[in-house]
């Protein structure tokens, strides 16, 4: 599921591409992926794009009629010139993109057809189209369509922003409820925008178990998983911001060579050598390296330790000798 950084690089290329721009038609590949029917999708047609904004993990897109003022307070995309009321206005009517797992954007030639089963929505513009994809059988991704900043913000799950909290307000945050660590960094409704894939970076980068329980934390271990929280996630947000402006970013994706522990399995840690070891569960894993963050003990995956039972190694040197029987 594309992250903060992701979805902040889809908002810079979206931003230098449909800012200022009308809405000129709204197509739906499949029926599903629209998920509200007050206001009609058809009420976004014919009116300006004055904002583009990030929801937690969704993308939302604001148009509302010409208006003959100055820009919008407030907005990253004043410096255009164009024109409209405050962003709190309540006839701004938000797009609200939801990509989920496998839904990606892509920047068509205006008036690109909707093609094969994959293609979900198309946004159009006399400049581009904006198409919506989403791989595999199961239709996840959605399209919300609200009106005013109040219906907006109620699609808020409420985490809190890591760039607009101090340590205090993370550690309290984490701690509403004695989770894991990789549980509660990546539940939206403590912590907005961190997935699957930057947990993993992040633990990484404060050398923490993702097992380790936020109430056992101590001040010390707080302080290094806030900052490296705040510095993985600018350095990946600056990384692909600026990929974004050379092109969009058509091929997001949780997987990247430059990642230290991420998709990485049976790869060598990137600070100490030892393997990349793995937890996988449902549709998701956990990468992490044992010797950095668990003091050598390798953590239990759920299916191989009901295959194993008390045979399942503890240690490196064990999983090692298993490896060589």
């Amino acid at each position: 599921m594309p992250e903060l950084p992701d979805i902040s690089a889809y908002i810079a290329a979206l931003e230098a591409r449909v800012l200022g721009q009308v809405l000129e038609h709204v197509r739906l590949g499949s029926v599903f992926v629209l998920r509200t029917v007050d206001p009609p999708v058809t009420a976004a047609e014919g009116k300006t794009v004055t904002s583009v904004r990030r929801i937690g993990k969704r993308i939302a897109i604001g148009v509302q009629p010409p208006h003959e003022r100055g820009p919008v307070r407030g907005d990253p995309g004043a410096s255009l010139q164009r024109q409209g009321p405050a962003i709190g206005d309540p006839e701004i009517i938000w797009l609200v993109l939801h990509l989920m797992i496998a839904g990606r954007l892509h920047w068509k030639a205006a008036g690109a057809k909707l093609g094969g089963r994959n293609a979900l929505l198309a946004l159009d513009f006399k400049n581009g189209t904006l198409v919506l994809t989403e791989a595999g059988s199961k239709r996840r991704a959605s399209l919300h369509v609200v009106q005013g900043e109040d219906a907006l913000r109620a699609m808020d799950p409420g985490g809190v922003e890591i760039f607009e909290t101090d340590l205090e307000g993370f550690r309290a945050a984490l701690t509403l409820e004695n989770r894991t660590l990789k549980r509660a960094l990546t539940d939206p409704r403590l912590i907005s925008g961190v997935g699957n894939a930057y947990s993993d970076e992040i633990l990484h980068a404060a050398q923490l178990s993702p097992v380790m329980l936020t109430q056992k934390l101590k001040l010390e271990e707080w302080q290094r998983l806030w900052e490296s929280t705040r510095s993985t996630m600018t350095l990946w947000m600056d990384r692909l911001g600026d990929e974004a402006k050379k092109t969009f970013p058509e091929k997001v994706t949780a997987f990247r060579p430059e990642m230290a522990v991420h998709g990485r399995f049976g790869q060598p840690c990137v600070r100490c050598g030892e393997k990349i070891q793995r937890i996988r569960y449902a549709d998701n894993e956990t990468n992490y390296c044992a010797k950095c963050q668990t003091g050598g003990k390798v953590l239990a995956d759920r299916s191989l330790s009901r295959l194993l039972g008390s045979d399942w190694p503890r240690t490196l040197e064990e999983l090692e000798a298993l490896k060589r029987e």
